[in-house]
């Protein structure tokens, strides 16, 4: 039954205590700083830890490089080998990584809260595999395309994805049930991965050109889409910030949230639009990069709680950082040769996605 907002502003303290307590020990999560000082100093200093990765990503790689060879990439540029490294491949690629981490944590963040599960992701919405397939049914049936189209495929296929999904669970009849968003992901998810499958079967040129890109990787991938995508992430992020205090009390319980007055199938159907454009954006970019849109809002509640003011930047900064760290981890595992980034935060996040399945299930 639906509390009316008189009800609503009535709540016990006690009651809302109860429900915050539930969300900080959704997995393995728990409040550990508490005044706005300490989380402000401590953003601060993940920031200068973000630049510091920034830079080792332009600098460190196969090809010995120095800061000497950066500054001098773009104020005396000479076509020095280190000067076209660092131009053509590491500048990009850091970019990338830098804006499709926070993109992917902050769509993770906005994933979790709207199905209150502590394991959900983007994928879970059917977006990688939305992307996947329609990515390898144009490398099948339309070779000719030029990256941009590609991307613009990938993009459209996530957001039809979503589509099905949203209608699926209700969304239509604006009654939107989180399990049945749940359900309808993992259908449509299952459909599309077929697809993919069948088309990789039976055509294995097509297989070799997009597995690079089905693995999740920062490298190789188009500035010019990087450039399109940005003024949209960085929109999504602005939008997710003006919805933080409705974020809040959406995360107190639809329930609660609606007796204080709010819309709770609008906020809901905003949410899943920034999902989209977020992790539809990422995926078209780099492919579908695993896990990091799962870890990062834990180890974000872990560190300043449930409030999404905090919440929010604190996801752009260590969704950036974890890809940027693990870009430059994937030139060095298997050394003088590199592996895709996906790759390397499937390793990361595999012990992380164990033990919040084994804290689930012991609940």
């Amino acid at each position: 039954m639906t509390l009316s907002p008189l009800a609503g502003y009535r709540l016990s303290l006690e009651s809302l205590n109860e429900r915050m307590n539930h969300l900080l020990n959704i997995g393995i999560l728990k409040l550990t700083l508490k005044s706005n000082r300490s989380k402000l100093i401590l953003l601060i200093g993940l920031l200068l830890l973000l630049i510091a990765f920034f830079f080792a990503s332009l600098l460190l790689g196969y090809i010995k490089t120095d800061f000497t060879d950066l500054v001098n990439a773009y104020t005396n540029y000479t076509e020095s080998i280190e000067q076209i490294v660092i131009k053509s491949s590491r500048m990009p690629r850091a970019l990338i990584a830098l804006f499709i981490g926070a993109s992917l944590s902050v769509s993770g963040l906005l994933m979790q809260t709207l199905t209150k599960n502590p394991m959900a992701s983007p994928g879970l919405l059917g977006i990688n595999s939305g992307a996947a397939f329609f990515m390898v049914f144009a490398y099948s049936f339309m070779p000719n395309l030029t990256q941009n189209y590609l991307m613009v495929f990938s993009f459209g296929g996530a957001a039809l994805a979503v589509l099905m999904v949203y209608t699926l669970a209700g969304g239509i009849r604006g009654t939107i049930q989180t399990f049945d968003l749940t359900l309808a992901g993992a259908a449509i998810s299952a459909i599309f991965i077929s697809f993919t499958q069948i088309i990789l079967y039976k055509d294995q040129k097509t297989m070799e050109e997009v597995l690079f890109w089905l693995t999740g990787s920062v490298e190789g991938r188009s500035m010019d889409a990087l450039f399109k995508m940005i003024p949209v992430m960085l929109i999504a992020w602005v939008i997710c910030f003006l919805l933080a205090k409705r974020l809040n009390l959406f995360s107190l319980g639809e329930e609660i949230a609606k007796g204080l007055g709010l819309n709770t199938e609008l906020l809901k159907l905003q949410i899943i639009l920034l999902i989209v454009v977020l992790a539809g954006a990422s995926v078209a970019v780099a492919g579908p990069i695993a896990l990091v849109g799962l870890i990062i809002p834990h180890l974000t509640r872990f560190l300043v709680g449930p409030e999404f003011k905090w919440a929010i930047p604190y996801s752009i900064v260590l969704g950036a950082i974890l890809l940027l760290s693990a870009d430059v981890a994937s030139r060095f595992i298997i050394y003088p040769k590199e592996i895709p980034v996906g790759a390397v935060t499937a390793i990361l996040g595999t012990p992380f996605f164990i033990t919040i399945a084994r804290k689930a299930e012991n609940k």
